[in-house]
């Protein structure tokens, strides 16, 4: 089975102490994230970054402070887990990571049947990629040590409903 590694939104701006949006956790998942990457890479499974990458007047910005500016430093990977030399970068504008973008013509280019789904947030674009790939008939798979919640409590039912209601393989 072929499969791919995405990893969502691990972005300056989401990472980085005091970053406009800063999920303090997800510098907690950077270590597991490395080992995650090094064995896919290993494995030569196809590895895909997702990132926001806004409009400096994009919409989102009613309900959330402006972050991940196209062409700002906020908007690029964190050093630490830089893509490298061939690996796929897809820009997203919203918290969905195929509406609007090239993923899924990637993903089906390649011969993907399975995604491992990691980054930030659980709750919101992790969970919502598990969604949009469920339900385009890929097997998804959640590391739970590689994904960071805003809030534990709604990362944990996050995860149980990617469980329970798509039938994502959650790996505690």
């Amino acid at each position: 089975m072929k499969r791919a590694l995405l990893v969502i939104d691990m972005l300056n701006d989401f990472v980085r102490e005091g970053a406009t949006l800063e999920v303090p956790r997800t510098r907690e998942i950077i270590p597991s994230l490395q080992k995650r990457l090094a064995a896919a890479r290993q494995e030569e499974w196809e590895i895909v970054y997702v990132c926001d990458a806004h409009a400096p007047d994009d919409p989102e910005f009613r309900n959330w402070p402006p972050h991940a500016v196209r062409g700002t430093e906020g908007a690029q990977v964190v050093a630490e887990l830089a893509p490298l030399e061939g690996e796929r970068v897809v820009p997203k504008t919203t918290l969905l990571a195929f509406y609007g973008t090239d993923l899924e013509d990637h993903l089906k280019s390649r011969g993907i049947e399975e995604v491992i789904l990691t980054g930030c947030v659980t709750n919101i674009c992790v969970y919502f990629t598990a969604i949009e790939a469920a339900v385009r008939g890929y097997r998804v798979r959640v590391p739970a040590d590689s994904v960071a919640p805003l809030e534990e409590r709604e990362g944990a039912f996050a995860l149980g409903q990617m469980e329970k209601i798509l039938g994502v393989r959650v790996e505690r």
